[in-house]
């Protein structure tokens, strides 16, 4: 019973984005008193969160947990919108990719609508060591990518790959200085991209977001540009999704 007059309170709010305790009280059909005592154990848990004086929303810590083990359909329906606006806008095609067990895929890719020609950078895994949308992740997943075990092991895709694992472990940490990764050249030749975690902790570092295009229209200004706006984007889905980005920039740094 005090389960389900719990887990009632967390249906009220989420339907209704914010409520008073009066208005719980009305909806849940619960005495004052213990609607008032139950919000108040909610959101000591983090479940809930005062969003103005008297009103309450779905707090941090239940977001994390609906959101931390993400599907892709679920991912994808937030994200998904945003990479088309954002493709459209830059006139590139934009990339969403996550971490599974060891290795980094891409799982989406949104093109522009607007006629111009764009490079399609493919679906399916991508190398950590060669490709800006795992080396976004690898940069902030310090287990992910051992040195020592690295050594002598990473293949050169072209001329420009990074095969020395003490060399691609200091380009990992200008990723986490800057907040984005490049890849120029380094797994075909003529392709670029730049791509930026959507958190650096949590659930959020195990995602990236990105763009891809040729080098004659990714210059270093431009993919200067793009990564800081990639990043914002990133920041942003982090917060859709109730991921707490300040505290997991504390953890992972």
């Amino acid at each position: 019973m005090h389960l389900e007059r719990l887990i009632r309170i967390l249906e009220v709010v989420g339907d209704a984005d914010d409520s008073t305790v009066a208005e719980i009280c009305d909806r849940a059909g619960l005495p004052k008193p213990t609607a008032y005592r139950l919000v108040q154990d909610l959101a000591g848990a983090g479940l809930l969160e005062p969003v103005s004086r008297g009103r309450f929303a779905i707090g941090a810590r239940l977001k994390r947990i609906v959101h931390g083990a993400q599907s892709d359909r679920a991912l994808l329906a937030v994200v998904g919108p945003v990479l088309k606006a954002a493709a459209t806008e830059h006139g590139a095609a934009f990339f969403l990719s996550r971490l599974r067990g060891k290795a980094v895929e891409i799982i989406r890719v949104e093109t522009p609508d607007t006629g111009v020609s764009y490079l399609h950078p493919g679906l399916g895994k991508r190398p950590m060591h060669a490709c800006s949308c795992a080396k976004a992740i690898a940069a902030h997943s310090p287990g992910l990518f051992a040195t020592d075990d690295m050594a002598g092991r990473l293949r050169a895709y072209t001329e420009f790959t990074v095969t020395d694992a003490d060399d691609l472990q200091a380009e990992f940490a200008a990723i986490r200085q800057r907040g984005y990764a490049e890849c120029v050249e380094e797994i075909e030749r003529g392709l670029c991209s730049v791509a930026a975690p959507l958190a650096p902790g949590g659930p959020g570092a195990t995602m990236s977001i990105g763009a891809t295009g040729s080098t004659r229209v990714f210059t270093p200004e431009f993919r200067a540009e793009l990564g800081l706006r990639i990043t914002a984007i990133a920041q942003d889905l982090a917060t859709r999704m109730g991921w707490d980005t300040a505290s997991d920039a504390k953890a992972a740094g």
